[in-house]
């Protein structure tokens, strides 16, 4: 690899005003830049800057402060990389053109523009419990969030780039349409990946979220931009590279299981929940998904909000707060990973699951004493393994894909491709040993053993 490459390629990991200023410094020599800078420069976009990209993670991994602002600018360059590399090799014969370019770039910078705060855990953990049965998306969100920049703010832009620019934030969520034949189908899978999962939103997130956390990562994203092909209208990838595939995935999951769902982290978030869900009704935080004139104004900042304000309706909110300041935390009780042969059946467990586990005597448990986290851990494709979607070829000369088959890869790969873990936290450090009690019981009725690797710490079980 050409240092010239090299240094074109990682840069997004060194963004800071430098680039901000490359932005506004080469705007009018760049048209796409300016069109590009008409987006960054409003204060819908600028919010991300508000938007913690590991939601509560940097309560536990200090160094996790970067946020969604700073993603989706290395998204926006790393989709001009990729689509610049496919014309540079086959721009001739895939007919990209200008047109393209932009609206690549752009999905990849507006494409985390609806999410809400603390990442993730709105969209999936709040949203459910205040409006059941709701099928929000931040995805979608976007969409409606990328319209509303450009009604408020005048922008002149053509409105089919608009449009595919849209499908494309759409691509990964199974809500997008199909696109009509003849619309460069592979376009669509450079920013979010539908069809296989492979994207330059991984790319950044998996080498950005590892340096910030203090991890190592080997995964290299420049091996597969720099071999990707396309063939039959879909990204292809030189055989060789399979196992950085993998790793691709593999690292994703290892991120999952170290920082994403990791134990005290998931026990801030569960408390998070709790205050946002407390403050629902009087600070009516889930009516501003309704409109995206008003959903800009959301951010991580609620809990500065309901931290401060004086209002007796918010009392229970505070307390959870000022708890997580003073590291007065759920405590966390014990986990157990699914058995293989259970995981395809398996049902969420619940807070009155445990309460109901409770043998008698003792403290009575009660469900809002209990907090429960189903963790879901894979690679991308639930139970399946994700390198069966991906279609490789034999070198440069080729002009077939094939997909390789486990047995040809590795047989240290994993025979099963997801795990599933359920963790059990009490809200008063006091219940800890009556609510791991009622935990193992739990276990012992449903699977005849006690599945959790180690026993609850004795030191927890004294303090009831």
């Amino acid at each position: 690899m050409s240092t010239a490459t090299s240094t074109s390629i990682r840069y997004p990991y060194y963004l800071s005003l430098s680039v901000i200023f490359f932005f506004h410094f080469f705007k009018f020599f760049f048209p796409g830049l300016q069109l590009s800078l008409k987006f960054i420069d409003t204060e819908q976009f600028q919010r991300l800057r508000d938007l913690k990209q590991l939601g509560a993670a940097h309560m536990v991994y200090p160094g996790a402060v970067h946020t969604r602002f700073e993603h989706s600018l290395g998204v926006y360059w790393l989709a001009g990389e990729a689509v610049q590399m496919l014309k540079k090799y086959q721009g001739l014969e895939l007919g990209i053109d200008n047109f393209d370019i932009q609206t690549v770039k752009l999905a990849g910078l507006l494409h985390d523009v609806g999410h809400g705060p603390f990442s993730h855990l709105f969209q999936s953990e709040f949203l459910p419990l205040v409006m059941k049965g709701t099928e929000w998306s931040h995805e979608q969100m976007s969409t409606k969030m990328v319209d509303h920049i450009v009604d408020k703010h005048n922008i002149d832009v053509d409105s089919e780039m608009m449009r595919k620019v849209k499908e494309m934030i759409l691509a990964s969520s199974g809500s997008g349409r199909k696109n009509d034949a003849g619309e460069k189908r592979f376009l669509y899978d450079i920013v979010a990946n539908g069809r296989n999962g492979v994207d330059v939103d991984k790319f950044d997130y998996i080498v950005r979220d590892s340096r910030a956390c203090g991890l190592g990562c080997s995964f290299e994203f420049q091996r597969l931009m720099q071999t990707m092909r396309v063939m039959g209208d879909e990204i292809c990838y030189r055989a060789k590279e399979y196992l950085t595939v993998h790793k691709l995935f593999a690292t994703r999951a290892d991120l999952y299981r170290t920082v994403y769902v990791h134990p005290k982290v998931k026990a801030i978030e569960l408390m998070i929940v709790d205050a946002l869900v407390e403050a629902n009704d009087y600070l009516q935080i889930s009516s501003f998904i309704e409109d995206p004139s008003e959903y800009w104004k959301l951010d991580d900042s609620i809990i500065k909000t309901i931290e401060t304000a004086p209002n007796q309706q918010l009392r229970e909110s505070r307390n959870l707060i000022r708890r997580i300041r003073t590291r007065n935390l759920y405590q966390f009780c014990n986990e157990y990973a699914v058995p293989r042969d259970k995981i395809e059946n398996f049902k969420d467990v619940t807070a009155q699951d445990i309460v109901c586990s409770q043998k008698n005597g003792g403290v009575l448990l009660k469900e809002e004493d209990v907090a429960v986290s189903n963790v879901r851990i894979d690679l991308t494709r639930g139970r399946h393994n994700p390198l069966e979607r991906i279609s490789f070829f034999k070198d440069y000369e080729s002009e077939e894909k094939f997909s390789i088959p486990d047995d040809r890869i590795s047989h240290l790969l994993p025979t099963c491709f997801q795990d599933m873990i359920v963790r059990v936290y009490a809200k008063k450090p006091e219940l800890v040993g009556a609510i791991s009690e009622a935990f193992e019981s739990f276990q012992l009725n449903k699977y005849g053993i006690k599945a959790q690797v180690h026993a609850t710490p004795e030191k927890k079980k004294r303090r009831m």
